[in-house]
């Protein structure tokens, strides 16, 4: 099932929902809960809208990861397990994008339910 697929893209607009609410970006928290919940919704557009969001988030993880690194090497701080972990969140959240926009969940999307 496909649904099963999106569930990698689900946890990773929820983990942005919380990378947004923390930033103070709040108008974005319900955006990405709601493309979460669009997984839902069977019509063709919405793996090239899941990619689409996915891979923005993978950047503004890429974003925050060269911010708070430089921030912490002017301090002085330890810095590389801040690396590891936002990379890792990066990644994982540009895989999820490409399992959004896999042919097997484009096909399911695109089949109209009633068949």
């Amino acid at each position: 099932m496909p649904l099963i697929r999106l569930l990698p893209a689900q946890l990773a607009l929820l983990v942005a929902a919380a990378h947004f609410y923390r930033a103070g970006l709040v108008l974005l928290v319900p955006v990405c809960i709601g493309l979460a919940a669009l997984t839902f919704v069977r019509l063709a557009w919405v793996p090239a809208v899941l990619a689409l969001a996915l891979a923005l988030a993978g950047g503004e993880w890429l974003r925050t990861l060269i911010i708070l690194t430089g921030e912490r090497i002017e301090a002085g701080q330890p810095y590389a397990r801040l690396v590891i972990i936002l990379l890792a969140i990066a990644l994982l959240t540009l895989l999820a994008a490409l399992s959004a926009w896999s042919p097997k969940v484009r096909r399911w999307y695109a089949a109209n339910p009633e068949e």
